[in-house]
């Protein structure tokens, strides 16, 4: 009996089961050069965004894992603990455009105006 391997699986399978995502035929160099990209915009936040600290420290894990994997899509997959690599793809890519926005808005920034009193103190 023919047993097939995860990788190889990976190369044949057809669909994701997901509705709307489709099988992604090499998505480990996209996701690798997706993670640099969302570095590289958050270059242009300050060093002392929060955000981008935050930011940064993520997406450098992610990419460590990414390019630890060798190629091995099922690796990648299962050390990211995101689902399938494509959705690994779209979290990727919805980060990289929320890094664009956060660029765009100059979240780092002072308000424009003072919150009303009270507005940020949490129930104790």
């Amino acid at each position: 009996m023919f047993r097939l391997t995860r990788p190889l699986f990976q190369a044949l399978r057809s669909t994701t089961g997901l509705t709307g995502l489709a099988v992604h035929p090499d998505p480990l160099p996209v996701l690798t050069q997706t993670y640099q990209n969302t570095l590289t915009t958050l270059s242009h936040i300050p060093a002392t965004s929060v955000y981008r600290q935050a930011t940064e420290a993520l997406i450098q894990k992610k990419l460590d894992i990414v390019k630890a994997a060798n190629a091995d899509v099922a690796a990648a997959e299962k050390a990211l603990d995101e689902g399938m690599i494509e959705e690994s793809l779209l979290i990727a890519v919805d980060e990289l455009k929320l890094a664009a926005q956060m660029v765009e808005w100059k979240a780092w920034e002072p308000l424009a105006e003072k919150p009303a009193p009270g507005q940020w103190e949490y129930i104790s």
